[in-house]
């Protein structure tokens, strides 16, 4: 087995991590944007989650402005949140800006707790 071989996840692998995964979703969804009363999940600002087979968690988020005041806050709280999810063994998040957030980006859960309609979103319709 090479080195590359063994970062491989199997599909048993797969199976295996779906509940951790899960986990991990929800103590994100615990860590709420400072200044829009929706999860950071929910706003879109997890660009990529990935869980190896050490159990740790890597994460790609953004925030809706480069210059939030809150971010090291926030990214301390996700951090906390997920290395308590049982088994994790490390979390680790890179912050990036491209692409860079838009509301397009909201889950329907934000949507509906902004009261933002479909039909009224300066980016269209997203349902088409």
């Amino acid at each position: 087995m090479t080195m590359a071989d063994k970062d491989i996840l199997t599909a048993e692998d797969v199976q295996a991590l779906q509940p951790m995964y899960s986990a991990v979703i929800a103590a994100i969804k615990e860590v709420y944007d400072p200044e829009i009363p929706v999860n950071v999940y929910d706003l879109g600002l997890i660009y990529e989650l990935t869980i190896n087979k050490e159990h740790e968690v890597s994460i790609l988020m953004t925030f809706t402005a480069p210059n939030c005041p809150m971010a090291d806050q926030v990214l301390a709280e996700v951090k906390q949140g997920v290395e308590a999810v049982p088994g994790v063994t490390k979390c680790t998040i890179d912050l990036t800006f491209e692409p860079q957030w838009d509301r397009s980006m909201l889950s329907e859960e934000a949507r509906i707790e902004l009261g933002m309609d479909y039909e009224e979103d300066d980016y269209g319709k997203l349902n088409d």
